[in-house]
């Protein structure tokens, strides 16, 4: 996995924490000082942290488990859908609904329930209902595939959370906590990091600051895919064409070794005689 650098995390604005009658004392030991009244985080911790939750990432994706992303702030949820959709792993961007993790078949019914409206309508089922019918079932998908089209394919609780901002998501941190579902997280001066098993020290509010950080969350999530996809191409078994030849091979050669040794036994025999 490549190394994120000090320089990336400067350019980004990745140090700037927030202004020092705000902050939360327990996020001390990742401050480096203050300036202008603002707190600004100690970016060679962030870079240690980073590469921490990097390693975790990639062997949660090579394992072929899934990391759920929670991002519903207006600056982090555009960049989170277009960095992770990609990746294939599911992400709340919306409002998170309560009882995600806690209550997760009721969400899976409401998921299930969206894919038989999809039946309905490639079945054909949709048009011969009435139009009252028509447009309730319509509003009905819309508001389904807002709140839950992104986790359509999350078949079972996630192996992480990885989150922006703990304050804004404090539902989804408890949630997990309950459930014990490791937490990796963008942790501003602002937030209490006690909850958190994977601390980024980061600024969770800047546009280029969440577009870096999760850019590097997804790479890593990609690597860790490719790499589970060598692993499983070096398992794959012989084909069967190829099997059959093989044992063509190995039959032919054996036969060969039998009559070498019929001619010498006869050999041997003859020059006995």
């Amino acid at each position: 996995m490549s190394k994120t650098t000090f320089q990336e995390l400067l350019d980004a604005g990745v140090h700037f924490g927030h202004m020092k009658r705000k902050w939360n004392p327990k996020m001390a030991p990742y401050i480096f000082m203050e300036k202008n009244g603002i707190h600004i985080i100690d970016l060679h911790k962030t870079v240690v942290k980073i590469d921490e939750a990097a390693k975790v990432l990639f062997s949660i994706a090579r394992s072929g488990r899934k990391v759920l992303f929670v991002a519903t702030k207006k600056q982090a949820k555009d960049i989170v859908a277009e960095k992770v959709q990609p990746t294939g792993m599911p992400y709340v961007t919306e409002r998170w609904p309560g009882g995600m993790l806690t209550n997760f078949p009721t969400i899976r019914k409401a998921v299930k329930k969206m894919m038989s409206i999809d039946r309905m309508l490639s079945d054909g089922t949709f048009e011969t209902l009435s139009k009252r019918e028509k447009l309730q079932i319509s509003r009905q998908r819309a508001k389904l595939e807002k709140n839950l089209g992104s986790i359509s394919e999350m078949s079972r609780l996630p192996a992480a959370l990885f989150i922006v901002d703990i304050q804004k998501e404090s539902n989804a941190v408890k949630e997990a906590k309950r459930l014990n579902i490791p937490i990796i997280a963008m942790v501003d001066t602002c937030c209490d990091p006690t909850d958190v098993d994977f601390v980024i020290p980061s600024n969770d509010d800047a546009a280029k600051s969440i577009e870096l950080i999760v850019g590097i969350a997804c790479d890593a999530i990609r690597e860790g895919y490719e790499e589970r996809k060598l692993e499983k191409d070096k398992d794959t078994p012989v084909s069967s064409g190829e099997s059959e030849k093989t044992h063509t091979k190995m039959r032919s050669r054996k036969n060969k070794s039998k009559n070498n040794s019929n001619n010498n036994n006869s050999e041997n025999s003859k020059s006995e005689k």
